[in-house]
């Protein structure tokens, strides 16, 4: 196929067919969904800036006691560093979606292969292999500036530039090792099992997820962090005492050393079903009292009680599976390919290119389920607090909690509307305004 030189909105104009009027409803689609997007999330933004900046020289009343102001202003400063890159970064990702889709890089790219490679399923996966690896090569300015500017101005970053390559260069080999062979399972089943290829690749798709979170614990975290066995043996009783108590089982106790990248503290369960283990960072267990992770450990122990993890995966399940069989439809409508400015391979497979468009352009789309998600997030928070204050103590968790806002400088005074969308966490106030006022549920065994 001959290349057309011209980016997309030209070489529609110059079209007079059926064809050519699906194809510019698709980039006029396209761009007012690119548009509606950035302007939704520039608003928002927007208005975070502006309202942890006004609220930036007091703390708020319900904090004036544990809360410093030099920490409040801190956190307010971190806040609006990390929001003004996040700018930047949308602007400089739009600026790459068009130059891959409407002025035609992707489509030059399918092209130069086809005439290196021909057409076929090593063509395609060294599609695939370019795009995301030119991607991430011209994200990576944006990667070093948010580490070794915004963290380590901030006194949050521990790495070192060799460590920060390191990590890049491993994770890029294990998105090789997984991804290569998972995309030419994918390809396959697209051009091998007839109409119903989106319901075999979802099968897939679930499949390796759920491979994912068992091999997770074992075999990749290890390769960028150290995690050795809790060895305080007062805290590990009143953890093991904590969780059989409430009937978990996990593979063990684990302290990760965080410390060696960042400051920031957390803690998590990590794997599925056998799989399962318990990781503080190193920073939490400095940070906290032994009464505190108690309580920390209790509230993500209430996760797993209200059957959260489970729920989670089931809508992942159902929003993929959607995904898919809206990617089996668009992967049969040329309109779809001419529309955002690549020409299909009519005489070979374009699954590769199906994907590649799907991938660039739903999380424009996804980006207006945010509010449904966080929201659904915020009241599993709000259940796990509760839980959590059944089987510790309500003031240890608060403290923990006020503790972690500060060591993580995360804002107390964020935008109500911005929070409602994005927070997946309940803003601070809201959060122990809940913990103070809610009565204690019923015993559980």
């Amino acid at each position: 196929m001959k290349r057309q030189g011209r980016p997309a909105f030209a070489r529609l104009a110059a079209m007079d067919s059926p064809l050519s009027a699906l194809a510019l409803a698709w980039a006029v689609f396209f761009a007012a969904l690119l548009f509606a997007s950035l302007l939704t999330q520039f608003w928002l933004a927007s208005r975070q800036i502006r309202h942890v900046a006004r609220h930036r020289h007091a703390v708020p009343p319900a904090f004036e006691a544990r809360v410093s102001l030099e920490s409040h202003q801190k956190a307010a400063d971190y806040t609006i560093a990390k929001l003004r890159l996040g700018l930047i970064e949308l602007a400089w990702n739009a600026v790459l979606l068009l130059g891959w889709t409407l002025l035609g890089g992707l489509d030059l790219l399918n092209q130069v292969l086809r005439s290196l490679l021909g057409d076929g399923l090593a063509q395609q996966l060294t599609l695939l292999a370019a795009f995301f690896t030119i991607t991430a090569l011209l994200d990576l300015p944006l990667g070093w500036i948010r580490t070794f500017r915004v963290e380590q101005r901030h006194g949050f970053n521990r790495m070192t530039a060799g460590l920060w390559l390191a990590d890049g260069i491993k994770s890029a080999a294990i998105g090789a090792a997984f991804g290569l062979p998972f995309a030419a399972l994918l390809l396959w089943l697209m051009e091998a099992t007839g109409p119903l290829w989106w319901l075999w690749c979802w099968a897939v798709w679930l499949g390796l997820s759920l491979l994912l979170l068992v091999l997770y614990p074992t075999l990749i975290a290890p390769l960028f962090n150290r995690f050795a066995p809790l060895d305080d043996a007062e805290l590990r009783q009143r953890i093991e005492a904590l969780m059989a108590g409430c009937g978990f089982r996990s593979r063990g106790l684990y302290v990760m050393d965080g410390s060696k990248r960042s400051a920031h503290a957390n803690a998590y369960f990590t794997g599925f079903g056998p799989a399962k283990r318990v990781v503080f960072f190193d920073t939490l267990l400095q940070k906290l009292s032994p009464d505190e992770i108690e309580a920390v450990l209790a509230h993500e122990l209430g996760h797993y009680k209200r059957g959260h993890l489970p729920r989670r995966l089931l809508l992942s399940g159902v929003v993929s599976l959607l995904g898919f069989g809206l990617l089996g439809y668009l992967s049969g409508q040329l309109g779809f390919y001419v529309g955002l400015g690549v020409q299909p391979n009519l005489v070979a497979p374009s699954h590769a290119l199906a994907l590649l468009l799907f991938v660039s352009v739903v999380p424009l789309a996804s980006i207006f389920l945010t509010p449904l998600l966080s929201q659904l997030s915020r009241l599993q928070e709000f259940e796990a607090d509760a839980y959590a204050c059944q089987h510790a103590s309500r003031s240890d968790l608060a403290s923990a909690l006020v503790k972690l806002y500060q060591d993580n400088a995360s804002t107390l005074t964020p935008d109500p509307i911005y929070a409602s969308f994005y927070y997946s966490h309940p803003p601070a106030a809201e959060r122990l305004a809940r913990l103070e006022t809610s009565r204690p549920e019923a015993q559980h065994p």
